[in-house]
């Protein structure tokens, strides 16, 4: 088997409050291999946004480690972690974190601007109406996202983790501020996504949704109950 994009080793996240210790997650094992489409369900409160960010390293473990490409990525700094995270790792969130004093394209192309080398302007131009073609949001390019609806907005969330050509997407909750329609519309193209190749990790309290992967991990109290193809 191929080397795992991210590989967690016995990891645990223990939140301390007024002289209280709380384990959101307890002894995780669990890898990510490249072209995989995996989902991670449970209850409200069961740990799968902690154990989301802290594989995409916007936290960090109390124990435990955190392999991502192979390099353990456990202690690294704040910068470090920072880079790997533009360059290496596509986001989407139940809220869509899209800035509302810039346009569509600009919101895109935010990734590119801030990659550690600078990009020239053709190749921004390039991929980022490669991906609002892929999404098909072309003809809106010039809109702010207070004038497009929830299912636009996520469609241009998407765009905008992909523009980078990141090693996987982590996405949690994605259609948490969706109606049904535009639900099973952002689904749909994740699953399409995945065929293309995308690797694919996706937090969802929705076991219609979390029956589209192909493989499936329930947790339950920071732990991992069961998984199965």
């Amino acid at each position: 088997m191929t080397q795992p994009i991210i590989k967690v080793q016995q990891l645990d996240k223990i939140f301390s409050t007024d002289d209280m210790l709380t384990y959101a997650l307890q002894g995780i094992d669990l890898e990510i291999q490249q072209g995989e489409y995996l989902s991670i369900s449970g209850p409200s409160g069961c740990g799968k946004s902690t154990l989301l960010s802290i594989m995409g390293l916007l936290d960090f473990p109390t124990n435990g480690k955190l392999f991502f490409e192979g390099a353990d990525v456990t202690k690294l700094s704040l910068e470090q972690a920072a880079t790997i995270r533009n360059e290496k790792i596509g986001f989407i969130f139940q809220q869509f974190n899209l800035i509302d004093d810039l346009n569509v394209y600009d919101n895109i192309a935010l990734p590119l601007r801030y990659a550690e080398q600078p990009l020239n302007k053709k190749f921004i131009k390039e991929k980022v109406d490669h991906y609002l073609d892929l999404v098909g949001m072309s003809s809106l390019y010039t809109r702010k996202p207070t004038q497009l609806s929830g299912g636009q907005q996520q469609r241009i969330a998407i765009a905008r983790a992909l523009v980078a050509d990141p090693s996987v997407l982590l996405v949690d909750e994605p259609t948490g501020n969706l109606d049904s329609k535009s639900s099973d519309q952002i689904m749909a193209m994740l699953e399409v996504l995945n065929i293309q190749g995308t690797t694919l990790c996706v937090v969802t309290h929705d076991i219609r949704y979390a029956e589209m992967a192909k493989r499936k991990i329930y947790l339950l109290d920071g732990q991992i109950l069961g998984q199965r193809n």
